[in-house]
């Protein structure tokens, strides 16, 4: 069952689009064949351990929330084998060029999520994740569409329960007012510190970050990103 598929009326936190151009039979099939191997199941009780979620052997936990094409996810996950790795992604397109690409770099520390984030997190047992990873969110820009940002007091409620003590929550965006807006919510809840030491700081690339097509078209546009990493108390 894909994520258009699964009652509306269940997602809280996710409000974009589900499907983009229609998928070429190939990228179908790995959508109906490949992601049920991958998909998180919800239907399940979470293990006390995520470790068990993976077919390799890991040593810690993260969440990438919004994965688009997959790009970050993919490079994340190669580079630190020892890491499990969860993405989620409710855009079939999203989903299925993550699927192409695993077909050449296939990996066994990745599980996936297709649906609304908010579910995943609801799931996931306390202090289970070292890392949260939000990376060029819909910055919904209309004022009356500003409830609709995933950083909201509820959201980060939610990233304090799963994270462990010294977790990280780490957030990129090019978009000022969002930016600006999650630093707001940080500050305002009880379970963060922003880690920037100096100006620089939140304008400096987290560390081995391989960029993304979508930083890559705004810093062409004029448009600075800013990269920041809060710790769990």
């Amino acid at each position: 069952m894909v994520a258009e598929d699964r009652p509306e009326r269940r997602r809280e936190a996710f409000f974009g689009r589900l499907k983009g151009p229609k998928l070429r039979q190939h990228q179908a099939d790995l959508i109906e064949q490949r992601l049920p191997h991958l998909r998180v199941d919800l239907a399940q009780p979470a293990p006390a351990d995520l470790a068990r979620l993976f077919e390799a052997p890991v040593e810690r936990a993260r969440l990438e929330i919004g994965f688009g094409g997959g790009e970050h996810l993919l490079h994340r996950s190669g580079e630190d084998p020892a890491c499990g790795f969860i993405g989620v992604e409710p855009f079939v397109n999203g989903m299925a060029k993550l699927l192409s690409a695993l077909e050449d770099a296939p990996r066994d520390n990745l599980r996936l999520y297709d649906d609304d984030a908010a579910m995943l997190l609801d799931w996931l047992p306390d202090a289970s994740l070292d890392a949260i990873d939000l990376n060029y969110p819909d910055p919904w820009p209309k004022k009356k569409h500003f409830k609709r940002r995933f950083v909201n007091a509820r959201n980060l409620d939610r990233f304090a329960r799963v994270l462990k003590p010294g977790g990280l929550f780490r957030f990129a965006s090019d978009i000022d007012t969002y930016v600006n807006w999650t630093l707001r919510h940080v500050a305002d809840h009880a379970g963060f510190n922003w880690t920037a030491q100096r100006p620089a700081d939140w304008h400096t690339p987290f560390d081995g970050w391989p960029g993304t097509r979508y930083e890559a078209k705004a810093i062409r546009e004029g448009r600075p990103p800013a990269y920041l990493t809060f710790q769990r108390r």
